[in-house]
């Protein structure tokens, strides 16, 4: 694995995998990483150039792997350091490389740290680690502050202290089982830095970083003037997030990964002002940020254009790589947004297209390939998402995007588990299985392998260059420097193509009409 003159992960295309969802090798109904060893042949089959596997840390699993009670060691539920081991070593055989999420904001309730300042008592060195506070009113009854949580409720959980009397508040801003650590402390920069070496030690070829824009907080904690509790709206004024003590923060990770010059560190910033989000990928900070403008951008061409231009525009100012993604396991599927159906099925085809002829780094969310639907009539029963309890059950939660992958076969589990799958797979995947879909040139699957070996092994992608390109009303077209031109069709009818030689289309062309809901590469 060579490293060419410009970094791997400028140009990379990322397979996202939801580890408990991908494939189960023990039969307990929960994937792991084991199942993940035994598909990496058909992960290099697609064609992608890493992985990004999500959390796999040792958790009591609250919140799906995200409450991390020791960010050096891997559940048992997934198999152990052995069977991460054993993914890395396999992976790098063929030839792709293995990126991990890390939670650096916040820990388990029932990490060692937290078990310690709840039994350490109020201004222990203990309780300094993370953000403990006496609470406002009579008796310390309130909440120190008005934030809520991401998942809904408060954003502060009352302990009892030492000698069982109620006493301070901890953060949360997600889950109660999830406190928030104090980046302010010295001990949990420290803490990072040996997690950090202690996985790229082992072969890891860099890190996601959960809630990237969250870790630093404003100082006293003011209230929030205007709250917003639904999950993942956020704004740029919300004290929780995106305050500049988090760019030292990045300055001292980066350090560390310089010393692994084949490293990527990527960060999940949810931050809407370019300016604020390029800050977060200046040369000495993240080497990547999420960018999540495509992903909550419909089926428009106007406003496709709108987040193409917002998103190659947020990182120009300090040269550095755009990324593209158009799901991910927080994010309603694709298909479902662009209307599901035949409709939503096409224009999916037709953005993962569009996404892939695009300059950067792009990321696939495992099941994207196969144009898998959100499943959005889970029984109440089934819901696993934390935001189901804490919302009072009025928030169903991301469980309908975070489904098991079928497989193979005529019926549930399609080969994902010997056992009882951890939620439950809709009988009509029978006909989106890989299986199937590897049968048909004409498939999801397919179309997706052909586009990424053509955007690997064509110099028409080459290089960052990129412009817009005339196109006829509800279209959107634009060129690279190295001569790709790429036309969607965002309209009802079939349109004309420009002249060049079709190198892929999303749907069967007839003649040199581009139909609706489609998009075309020519060269």
């Amino acid at each position: 694995m060579d490293d060419s003159e410009a970094p791997w992960w400028r140009s990379a295309v990322f397979y996202q995998v939801y580890p408990r969802s991908f494939a189960d090798s023990d039969g307990d109904g929960v994937g792991d990483l084991g199942g993940l060893r035994d598909k990496l042949g058909y992960v290099e089959l697609l064609g992608v150039d890493a992985l990004w596997i999500c959390p796999v840390m040792r958790s009591p699993m609250a919140d799906g792997g995200y409450d991390v009670s020791d960010p050096r060691d891997i559940d048992p539920l997934f198999g152990g350091l052995e069977a991460l081991d054993a993914v890395i070593a396999e992976a790098h055989d063929r030839h792709m490389r293995v990126t991990m999420d890390l939670v650096p904001n916040h820990t388990s309730d029932q990490h060692r740290w937290f078990r310690a300042a709840l039994a350490a008592g109020p201004g222990s060195p203990e309780r300094a680690r993370y953000w403990f506070r006496d609470g406002r009113g009579p008796d310390g009854a309130l909440p120190p502050n008005n934030w809520p949580s991401i998942f809904g409720g408060p954003a502060w959980t009352r302990v009892l202290e030492p000698d069982g009397r109620p006493g301070q508040w901890y953060l949360h801003i997600f889950a109660a089982e999830q406190p928030d650590l104090n980046w302010e402390n010295p001990e949990v920069a420290a803490d990072l830095e040996q997690t950090l070496r202690f996985w790229l030690d082992r072969g890891v070829d860099g890190f996601r970083l959960d809630v990237a824009h969250g870790m630093a907080k404003p100082p006293g904690l003011p209230d929030m003037e205007r709250i917003d509790t639904r999950m993942l709206h956020l704004e740029d004024d919300d004290p929780r997030f995106n305050n500049p003590g988090v760019h030292e923060i990045h300055r001292r990770v980066r350090k560390v990964m310089d010393e692994y010059p084949h490293a990527v560190a990527i960060g999940e910033v949810w931050v809407n002002d370019n300016t604020r989000f390029g800050e977060y990928v200046r040369p000495d900070e993240l080497h990547l940020a999420f960018n999540f403008r495509l992903a909550q951008t419909p089926f428009d061409p106007e406003r496709i254009r709108a987040a193409v231009d917002n998103s190659l525009h947020a990182v120009a100012g300090v040269g550095a790589t755009p990324t593209w993604t158009l799901s991910n396991h927080d994010i309603e599927r694709e298909v479902t947004r662009y209307g599901d159906g035949f409709v939503g099925h096409a224009r999916a085809r037709a953005m993962i297209m569009l996404e892939l002829a695009l300059p950067g780094a792009v990321f696939i969310y495992n099941g994207a390939e196969l144009g898998l639907p959100n499943v959005d009539d889970l029984p109440e029963s089934a819901l696993r998402d934390p935001t189901w309890e804490r919302s009072g059950h009025t928030v169903r939660g991301r469980d309908g995007c975070r489904m098991p992958m079928p497989w193979e076969g005529g019926r549930p589990p399609f080969g994902f588990t010997t056992g009882v799958p951890w939620l439950p797979m809709p009988p009509e995947w029978a006909s989106v299985s890989v299986e199937k879909q590897l049968e048909r040139l004409d498939s999801m699957l397919s179309l997706y392998r052909m586009a990424i070996e053509l955007r690997a092994v064509r110099p028409e992608f080459a290089g960052p260059g990129f412009e817009w390109y005339a196109s006829p009303p509800g279209c959107l077209a634009f060129r690279r420097d190295g001569g790709l031109l790429c036309v969607l069709n965002a309209t009802a009818a079939p349109i004309l193509l420009p002249a060049g030689e079709v190198l892929l289309a999303s749907v069967p062309l007839a003649g040199r009409t581009l139909p609706a809901n489609s998009t075309a590469w020519l060269v």
